[in-house]
């Protein structure tokens, strides 16, 4: 008697575990026979709650069409030998890279956590870079030497039919900021060529460069709208963008040492 029971017990066993119907805990759906596994669930919910979504019946519930639908569409693809394609093949390829690339991007920032230090100095280094000061400065971009040279002598008429700076700068080769009059809004030289910061800081408000700017972009005529005084963010605000930029970093070295120590023909 007891021995019967003991191959009853088995037998129940053994069907859970070969039938997928009963082995809910390890696959989200089974589609013709192929098993979508739980995991996989799992990483499409655990992508959508980065996202800022939150996990509840109604989300899992569309990501499990979701992930039925590509496995039919994916069958679907395999019976006409879509999988045989060169460039399938090579897509394939690429996206089993890009999950190990992504794999030791994580292993590596693991590895080599930010530090608190490391955060503060960066933040000093930034606001040393920033300086003490913004500026509101307009531009007007030409080509040539001798075009900056003629839009110069118009702004120091004096005459009051003279063009104005807003209506100069509507020839400007930066469209952007042409449309507003030259306008490049509140900045900081740091984010500005060296040739054009470096004439900046000699203006006072209400100035215009004497003499053409040249950068790499052309021929600037610089006018200083204003200046005041630069309120950096908080360390706690930037925090966030600063490890990341370092995690950027530190990725960016690694990277470049191992293609260094690799031979590449």
């Amino acid at each position: 008697m007891l021995k019967t029971n003991k191959f009853k017990v088995l037998a129940i066993l053994t069907a859970l575990a070969i039938n997928p119907a009963f082995a809910e805990d390890k696959s989200a759906a089974v589609v013709n026979g192929k098993i979508i596994p739980q995991e996989r669930m799992e990483l499409n919910v655990k992508a959508a709650l980065e996202q800022g979504q939150t996990d509840t019946p109604e989300l899992r519930k569309v990501i499990r069409d979701d992930l039925i639908n590509r496995e039919v569409i994916a069958q679907e693809a395999l019976k006409g030998g879509l999988d045989k394609s060169a460039d399938v093949l090579q897509q394939v390829e690429q996206a089993k890279q890009n999950a190990l690339i992504n794999a030791f991007i994580q292993e590596n920032l693991k590895k080599n956590p930010i530090t608190e230090e490391q955060l503060k100095q960066a933040y000093d280094t930034l606001k040393a870079k920033l300086g003490d000061k913004e500026y509101n400065a307009r531009h007007i971009l030409v080509e040539t030497e001798a075009e900056a040279k003629a839009i110069i002598a118009q702004l120091e008429k004096k005459d009051k039919k003279a063009p104005s700076f807003d209506k100069l700068a509507e020839k400007s080769k930066d469209t952007a900021s042409a449309t507003h009059g030259g306008s490049l809004g509140w900045t900081v030289p740091s984010n500005m060529v060296e040739p054009f910061a470096n004439a900046l800081l000699t203006l006072k408000k209400g100035e215009t460069t004497k003499e053409p700017v040249h950068s790499q972009f052309g021929w600037h005529v610089i006018k200083l709208d204003d200046v005041r005084p630069l309120q950096v963010p908080a360390f706690d605000q930037l925090k966030p963008q600063l490890q990341q930029r370092l995690q950027q970093q530190n990725i960016q070295k690694t990277v470049a040492e191992l293609r260094a120590a690799s031979k590449v023909e």
